[in-house]
This record gives C-alpha cells, structure tokens and sequence, in this order.
C-alpha cells in the first residue's frame, strides 16, 4: 500500500499499528559503466516487490532518492545531502510519522553512505521519546536481509560492494540498456587497510574508476537471483515488524 495514493481520510483510518516504511537511497556515481541513480533503481524494485507481496499490511512512503552521497562528491554528478543535514531530514520525517499516530516506523535503506546517519536518526528520536514504550524505530539495509551467494559457486563476491557484481548484476536485470560495457573492467578490492580501526575516507581513497568488487562477473540472471532473495529477505523482516507485541525488545 502507498501512502502517495490516499487520501489524508484513507490514511485516518489506517491502524497506527501498520508498519510504515520509508524507502532511502541516493543520487551519486557508480563507477564509469553505471548509471547515477543505481541505488534509487535498485531499492526501487526491492520495493515494488515487497509491496505486491505485503499487499495491505505495510505501508510505504515515496522512496528519498536525496542520500548522504559527499563521499562521491569528486566524482560528477552525485547529489548529496550533508550528514547532518541528512539527520535533521530523516529525524523531521520520523517524527511527522508519529505526530499522525503511527507506532512501528522503518526505514529500508538502499544506499550504504546513509547507515551511519540512519542509524543516528533513529537513535535520536528515541531518546527525545523515551517515555513512549510502544515505539518501534528501525532502520535496515536491504541487502542485510539475506546471504544470496550461499550455495552458489557462480558468486565471485560474497557481500555488497558498489557498483560491484551484485549491483551491476539487479541493473542488467532491470535495465540492460543503462550498464556500458564490463568485459574489460577489473577487480578493485574492498579491504580497509587500517582494520580495526575506523579510517575517515572518501570514495577516491579507496577506487580509482568509482567502483568496488567485480562488475566484470554479472548477468542478469545473479540478478533475478539477488532480487528475490532480497526481496523475500525484506518480507520476513516485516512480517517480523507486523508480530511485534508493541513492548518486549526483541522481535519475533
């Protein structure tokens, strides 16, 4: 159910138990074979089959394409709202939400610089709420939802990068004609050299070309693949959501 296509009166007859979520993504680079607005694309789809799958029992706002995108900011064309700018939006958008009586909010992240912030965001309004008990505030990274490599060889990686071999893979699925040419792209690695410390970094720190992992090993078949394991991942963390008993801390 979308939230765009009701009226303010539809939605005053909502439960406030629903679950409402927020789908966020971002605007910025994606290597020199993908387009900039991947993330977008990418959760977009996660969306509409999470949607046609809950049907009535989750509610969803219009997906935030505006991320906190300034790590890509040499790269052109990315679109950034700054981190803590970023905070005050998603903090606003939180507590919109609960002045029209919603309970149980999350935000469906399709975008990994939002983490950190999103994270925060949530934080936050818990505390200035901290005598509500019945708050559920999350936030959840779609491709957390699942491990799609398990028990398949054909995976070169085994977890997300950027515009990497999973996220070039969803976009040939989704639209071929937006990925340029992968057979000569080769791997840049994902490590953090400063392990176990938290290195400050931008993109150019750690890739040349804009991309991480290995976009040369996709198809769009891996694509099909991540997308209904993500998908199917995201309903069960909802249906998790929707059996809440509205106190304990621990989800069903």
């Amino acid at each position: 159910m979308n939230l765009a296509d009701l009226t303010w009166l539809d939605v005053e007859n909502l439960s406030r138990d629903i679950p409402v979520v927020v789908p966020v993504a971002a605007l910025e680079q994606h290597g020199q074979h993908m387009p900039l607005f991947t993330d977008s694309l990418l959760l977009g789809e996660v969306v509409r089959r999470v949607s046609a799958a809950m049907k009535d029992h989750v509610l969803f706002t219009p997906l935030m394409w505006l991320g906190n995108s300034h790590h890509h900011m040499d790269f052109p064309g990315t679109l950034s709202a700054s981190p803590r700018v970023y905070l005050d939006l998603l903090n606003d958008l939180t507590e919109n939400l609960i002045a029209h009586g919603f309970r149980r909010i999350v935000f469906l992240n399709g975008h990994g610089g939002n983490s950190t912030p999103g994270k925060q965001a949530v934080f936050e309004v818990r505390q200035r709420h901290r005598s509500r008990h019945d708050l559920l505030l999350l936030f959840a990274t779609y491709w957390d939802s699942a491990k799609p490599n398990e028990g398949r060889s054909d995976f070169v990686q085994s977890q997300m990068g950027h515009a990497c071999e999973w996220e070039t893979s969803m976009i040939l699925k989704l639209a071929p004609h937006l990925v340029k040419d992968i057979s000569k792209l080769e791997t840049v690695p994902f490590g953090f050299a400063f392990e176990p410390a938290y290195r400050g970094w931008t993109t150019k720190d750690r890739t040349v070309p804009g991309y991480i992992g290995s976009p040369q090993a996709a198809t769009a078949e891996k694509g099909e693949h991540l997308f209904q394991a993500f998908s199917n991942g995201v309903c069960q963390f909802l249906d998790q959501v929707i059996a809440w008993d509205g106190k304990s801390w621990e989800m069903p």
